[in-house]
Parts: C-alpha cells; sequence; structure tokens
C-alpha cells in the first residue's frame, strides 16, 4: 500500500486541512473521554497521519515506558495495513521521536530545551507534537497556555489526551467536560470519545474546532474493539 492510498483512506485527514485545503500548521488539540475508550489509540492515529503526510511527530509520553508506546504503534499499524506494517514502520521510526517525562519534569522550559538541541542541531524537525498521560488540574492552566505559545512560536500541531469521569457532570458552554471545562480557550480543536447507547461501537465527536477543518458537532465512529476510526 502506497502513502497516498494510505493517507487518502484515513478519516482524521479532515484534521490536517482547513475547509479551504489550506495546511494547519499551528494548533492546540485535545482529545478527552473516560478511561479505556481509545484516547491512546486515536492519538497514535493522528501521528501516524502526519508521518504518512510528511511530517515528523515528536510522541511525549509521561509516566509511561518507551516500549509500551511502541507496542502501540505496532499494533495500530498492524491492524490498519496488516501485512505491509513492516514496511511503513520503516518509515514511522525515521520520522517519529519519542520522548518520556515524569509528571514533575514536563514543563515548557524542558520540552522547549529538548526540541530546541533536536532543531539546531539538524537532528529532528518535529512538527506535530502529541502529548500523552498529561495531568489536567486546578493548576495547569499556566503550562498549557505556555504550551499554547510554543506551539505559535514554533509552527507546531500539539495534541493532548485527557480523563474525562463520569461522575464529575461539570461542563464548559461549548460542551468539553471536565477535567478541561476551564481550559477549553486554549485548545483550537477538542475531541470527545463517547460509547454509543449499548456500547457497540465509540463515537468520536468534534465539540470544538476553530481552524476551519471540521464543523463543530462532526461524528465519526470508532471501532471498540482496534480503536480505529472509522471511514
Amino acid at each position: 500500500m502506497t502513502n497516498t492510498e494510505l493517507a487518502g483512506r484515513n478519516p482524521l485527514k479532515v484534521f490536517a486541512t482547513t475547509g479551504d485545503g489550506i495546511r494547519v500548521d499551528r494548533r492546540m488539540g485535545l482529545v478527552i473521554s473516560r478511561a479505556g475508550l481509545g484516547k491512546t489509540a486515536l492519538l497514535v492515529q493522528i501521528a501516524l497521519d502526519s508521518i504518512i503526510n510528511g511530517r515528523q511527530v515528536l510522541h511525549v509520553s509521561i509516566n509511561q515506558p518507551l516500549d509500551k508506546v511502541r507496542v502501540w504503534y505496532d499494533d495500530i499499524l498492524k491492524d490498519v495495513v496488516g501485512s505491509d506494517a513492516a514496511a511503513i514502520m520503516e518509515q514511522v521510526n525515521r520520522n517519529r521521536l519519542i520522548m518520556t517525562f515524569n509528571e514533575a519534569g514536563f514543563t515548557r522550559p524542558k520540552l522547549e530545551e529538548r526540541l530546541n538541541d533536536l532543531v539546531y542541531q539538524n537532528i529532528f524537525r518535529p512538527a506535530v507534537v502529541v502529548v500523552d498521560g498529561f495531568i489536567f488540574d486546578e493548576s495547569c492552566r499556566d503550562l498549557v497556555s505556555d504550551l499554547r505559545e510554543l506551539a505559535g512560536a514554533m509552527d507546531l500541531n500539539i495534541w493532548f489526551t485527557a480523563v474525562s469521569h463520569r461522575e464529575d457532570e461539570r461542563k464548559s458552554a461549548v460542551g468539553v467536560p471536565a477535567p478541561c471545562h476551564e481550559v477549553d480557550d486554549l485548545f483550537d480543536t477538542v475531541l470527545l470519545i463517547e460509547p454509543d447507547g449499548d456500547g457497540s461501537e465509540l463515537s468520536l465527536n468534534a465539540i470544538k474546532d476553530s481552524t476551519n477543518s471540521v464543523v463543530p458537532g462532526k461524528v465519526m465512529k470508532l471501532d471498540p474493539a482496534t480503536y480505529l476510526v472509522k471511514s
């Protein structure tokens, strides 16, 4: 399977450009759901779509080991392309870099320092950063705001995951659930994963998008077995 074929069949390609076909070079994105509904899998699919389209991706994993992150990429690729996974994985390994942080060590200065080292030494120049495991709480606003500023300064797409909880019914005015309801203004795109009525499918709802990629309210479906976005 060629890159063109793979990119063309990926439903997440809608988030790469505006409705006018202009590539989105700066974005703060958020994928939010309750635990176990496929946030990390969706983040990996976003990363893979970027790589297939010629962009380098930095995967930031907070409090998770490198091997666990690599397994996510291996499994998603096998589900998407089957026997072609090994050949495509070579491209993924060249254009994806995984960094691990502990929770206390993840700050804008430390991330920016590592990014600058990579870029200035011509080692790696990511256009997309995905951050998995960030803890959203009452004290996170300043850091998220700093990272939004970093995305603008370095022309980055930065995507985060966040865990919501069934018992916490707080929401922002546009429907972003806690714990991100008070920082939703810092995100350009917010995607919410929810189970359908009987749990046989998962819905991916774009509850906010100011990049003109999709109309807020657009719903896609996720396969509950593989967490792949369906066409």
